[in-house]
């Protein structure tokens, strides 16, 4: 079953990379949350293709519906969302603010800019095979029923679900605990920011104060809307832009590493050993399409430390340190949760290459057309800030179900008559 989290908090998505759209269910979130359609847009805003010159050229508005999950007494406020049509007249309202009613979420993002004509090369046993790229394990898994459309499941445009069930997921935790999620990219082909998100909220502790949040994000947003690399280094942005620009005229691609973070985390969520947050984490964010590599904290760095430098020293107030960024045994320790995931470069690209038909015919293959990004972690910090909400959700939630209130279970007030 594809689902994202869980069991307490889970998200389900449907839908296929030019399909007529993509349908997302979220699954768990408690009743209450006051949840605004433009607030999860503005997120989505951030995903969609065409939102950086340094993407693919895809134009889509990728406008969210909600379907089913909210509830207000206005119903006409209630009710203001985008209206869906199926042509004849059938026309229906979509939510456009509400309360979470404690039931499943449903959303649908529509898919207008679909070219399938592009993938006319690809079709049965003698289509061609792009190197890198699912075409031929997925061809023969299925039988020869795989859809060949930009990839169909295998696409980032399945990421929509990620991001509407993180960005329920995020806006919870930001309400109940004040937790804030940021990216930035650290890295693009041998490029290497000298200033990275992970050292600036190692001294954050597990309570940052709003104006420094807010600072950074300020900061990735400039790089982004400057020169279409979200990072909070500047000058590594100028250079990465511009060697992004150069690789893409010469019909190549490049690899990147995003650094993710959440700050505000509540202590003490998660399960150890085979279910440990860190598992789910490093499952969760390197399981990203394109991901070769997820690293925790420090990351590969610790190999070459000794104990005594690597050791988070622990003072009344809290950890002094973050080297396990932000877990101890797959268990929350209050200070950031620090990941880096590292991508590889994008599988199409149109330099010559060599191949197979799915017949397994030896062929030179060439890309003739497409639309396709030539770094895809630019813009894959949002998914991951997602990703990363959902499993912060789940084990906040899972950690609340050990300590039921008995006053949750009371329907009448209690009284001592007999």
């Amino acid at each position: 079953m594809e689902l994202l989290g869980g069991p307490l908090f889970a998200v389900a998505g449907a839908g296929e990379s030019h399909g007529p759209g993509i349908i997302t269910i979220v699954f768990g979130c408690p009743p209450g949350l006051w949840l605004e359609r433009e607030a999860v847009q503005a997120y989505l805003d951030r995903r969609r293709p065409g939102s950086t010159r340094h993407g693919t050229p895809r134009r889509e508005a990728d406008r969210v519906a909600f379907l089913a999950g909210l509830y207000q007494d206005d119903h006409d406020q209630l009710t203001a969302g985008p209206p869906l049509s199926l042509g004849d007249g059938q026309t229906a309202a979509t939510y456009e603010a509400g309360a979470t009613t404690g039931e499943p979420i449903a959303a649908v993002v529509l898919s207008t800019a679909g070219r399938s004509g592009h993938y006319d090369p690809f079709r049965g046993e003698s289509g061609v095979v792009r190197p890198g790229h699912t075409d031929l394990v997925k061809f023969h898994q299925s039988g020869g029923a795989a859809d060949i459309r930009g990839g169909g499941r295998s696409s980032y445009r399945v990421t929509i679900s990620d991001v509407i069930g993180g960005s329920v997921a995020r806006l919870y935790l930001r309400a109940a605990f004040g937790t804030a999620f940021l990216s930035s990219v650290a890295q693009v082909g041998p490029l290497r920011a000298a200033r990275t998100l992970a050292d600036a909220v190692r001294d954050f502790g597990p309570h940052p104060a709003p104006e420094s949040v807010a600072a950074l994000e300020e900061a990735v947003a400039a790089t982004w809307a400057g020169v279409g690399i979200p990072t909070v280094d500047a000058d590594f942005a100028a250079a990465a832009a511009d060697l992004i620009k150069r690789t893409r005229v010469a019909g190549d691609s490049l690899g990147a590493a995003v650094e993710v973070v959440a700050v505000g985390v509540p202590a003490l969520a998660g399960d150890p050993l085979y279910n440990s947050l860190k598992l789910r984490l490093m499952g969760s964010l390197g399981g990203l399409h394109a991901a070769q590599a997820c690293e925790i904290g420090d990351g590969a760095a610790v190999a070459e430390r000794r104990g005594s430098d690597n050791n988070d020293p622990i003072r009344a107030a809290g950890y002094a340190g973050n080297s396990h960024g932000g877990l101890l045994g797959g268990i929350t320790t209050g200070n950031p949760l620090v990941a880096r995931v590292s991508f590889k470069p994008t599988s199409s690209i149109v330099r010559p290459q060599q191949s197979v038909r799915k017949n397994l015919e030896e062929i030179d293959f060439e890309l003739g057309q497409g639309r396709h990004d030539p770094c895809v972690g630019v813009r894959a910090g949002i998914t991951l800030e997602s990703r990363l909400a959902i499993e912060v959700m789940n084990a906040i939630l899972m950690h609340a179900a050990r300590r039921p209130n008995p006053d949750d279970f009371r329907l009448f007030p209690p009284t001592t008559d007999r």
